[in-house]
C-alpha cells in the first residue's frame, strides 16, 4: 500500500469534525481487505472505527489518530484548495496533511504492510479512530475506549499519530501531556454613575490586581519533560457599552496547563486563596479538561526511540510539552502510550502541509515498532 496515495485521498474528503467523509470507510474497506476485523462504536454525530487483528498469542498494540481536521479557516489565504491535496517539490499540501491524515496513512499501511510480510507473529495489531479529536471529543477516543475495555479487551501499548516533531523530523517524541483546568468566574460588583464612585463599586478596578498576583504566582519549575505550569488568562468581559455606566458584573476566562507536581484540587485552593486576599465576591465554574500523564514504560519508549533514530538519523527528545492530546483518554487507563508524528509548524494554519518523505518514514518507523514489540527484533 503506498501511504502517500492513501494520505492524497484522505485529505480530498473534508472531514471537518465531527464529520468522518468517508475517511473511516475507506479505512475500513482497506483494513477489512487486509484480514482486519472491523468495527465501528459510534454515539451521536461522532464516529470511531476499530480496527484488529490477531495473530497468535502475545501483546497487543494500539495505533491512535483521528480522521477530522479543523476548518480551513478564509480560502484565500491557502496557496492550494485545502481538501484538493497538492504535492510541490516534496511537500503535499492540505487540510490535515500533518494534523494528522498523514500519520493516519503511515500507521495504516504500517500495520497492513506488517500482516502482509509476516504469516504469523505473537500479538496483535489494533487501530482505533476517530471523527472527533479537534472537538469536544465526547464520544471520540475516550468513549469508544472505555467501550472496548469494558467487554474485555487489553492493550499493552499504544502509539498516537499525533505531529510531535518540531524542527526536523523524528526530534521529539511525546510520553506525556500537561494537564489542562479551565475557570469561567464572575466577578461581582456594584453599577453606578461614573460620576458617583463612592456610590458603586467597580469590579474591573477590584479583579486587576488579583488576575496579576494570579498570573504572576510561581505554580513550579520545570523539569526535563515538564515545562513550568502556566495560567493564561483568555476572555475578559465588563461593561454595558456605555462609558458613564460603572459595570456590577466582570466575566473572564483563564486555563492552567500543569505538571503533576499539581492537582485540580491544589490549583483551585491557591486560586480561592488569592481571591480571598483580594476581598473578591465572586463565582467559579471549573472545567477539568484533561489529567497530567507522564509514559515511563521503557519497552514502549525504548522501542519508538529506537525505530526513530534507526530511520531518520536523529536522537529524538522525550517531551511532555504542548496542549492535550487524545492520548489522555488512553492513559487515563492505565495502558502506556507514546505520541510520534512529523513537523508540527503548519498545523491548523492556512497552507498547512508535509514533506512527503515525513509520511513514507512514519510508515516505517511505526512497522519497526511493532517489529520489535510483536517479534521482539
Amino acid at each position: 500500500m503506498d501511504a502517500l496515495q492513501l494520505a492524497i485521498n484522505l485529505i480530498r474528503r473534508a472531514s471537518v469534525t465531527p464529520n468522518q467523509a468517508g475517511c473511516l470507510d475507506l479505512l475500513s474497506s482497506l483494513l477489512g481487505a487486509a484480514g482486519f476485523q472491523c468495527e465501528f462504536i459510534n454515539s451521536h454525530d461522532t464516529e470511531n472505527l476499530f480496527a484488529a487483528y490477531t495473530s497468535s498469542p502475545g501483546p497487543s498494540i494500539l495505533f491512535n489518530g483521528h480522521c477530522d481536521v479543523v476548518p480551513p479557516g478564509p480560502l484565500d489565504a491557502w496557496n492550494t484548495s485545502p481538501f484538493e491535496p497538492t504535492v510541490v517539490d516534496g511537500t503535499l499540501f492540505g487540510r490535515g496533511a500533518a494534523d494528522m491524515k498523514g500519520s493516519l496513512a503511515a500507521m495504516t499501511a504500517a500495520a497492513i504492510a506488517f500482516v502482509q510480510e509476516h504469516q504469523s507473529f505473537s500479538g496483535r495489531i489494533c487501530l482505533l479512530v476517530t471523527s472527533d479529536e479537534e472537538g469536544v471529543g465526547t464520544y471520540g477516543t475516550g468513549y469508544a475506549l472505555q467501550h472496548l475495555l469494558a467487554r474485555g479487551e487489553i492493550f499493552d501499548y499504544a502509539i498516537v499519530g499525533e505531529p510531535t516533531s518540531e524542527n526536523v523530523f523524528g526530534d521529539t517524541i511525546k510520553v506525556g501531556r500537561r494537564g489542562s483546568l479551565s475557570g469561567r468566574v464572575k466577578v461581582f460588583g456594584k453599577q453606578g454613575h461614573v460620576a458617583y464612585p463612592h456610590l458603586a463599586e467597580n469590579p474591573i478596578h477590584t479583579v486587576l490586581p488579583f488576575l496579576q498576583a494570579l498570573t504572576n504566582h510561581h505554580w513550579d519549575e520545570a523539569t526535563p519533560e515538564f515545562d513550568p505550569s502556566s495560567l493564561q488568562v483568555a476572555n475578559i468581559n465588563a461593561g454595558t457599552g456605555a462609558n458613564n455606566v460603572i459595570p456590577g458584573l466582570l466575566d473572564f476566562d483563564f486555563n492552567i496547563r500543569y505538571q503533576p507536581t499539581q492537582t485540580p484540587d491544589s490549583i483551585q485552593a491557591v486560586f480561592n486563596a488569592l481571591a480571598a486576599q483580594h476581598g473578591l465576591n465572586l463565582e467559579v465554574v471549573w472545567t477539568d479538561g484533561a489529567r497530567p500523564f507522564i509514559t515511563h514504560d521503557p519497552k514502549l519508549v525504548q522501542a519508538l526511540a529506537a525505530a526513530v533514530q534507526s530511520t531518520t538519523g536523529s536522537s529524538p527528545k522525550l517531551s511532555a510539552g504542548g496542549g492535550t492530546s487524545d492520548a489522555r483518554f488512553i492513559a487515563a487507563a492505565g495502558i502506556p502510550v507514546c505520541e510520534f508524528g512529523p513537523i508540527n509548524k503548519t498545523i491548523h494554519a492556512a497552507n498547512e502541509c508535509v514533506e512527503t518523505i515525513q509520511i513514507t518514514q512514519s510508515e516505517q518507523v511505526y512497522k519497526a515498532v511493532i517489529r520489535q514489540l510483536l517479534n521482539g527484533s
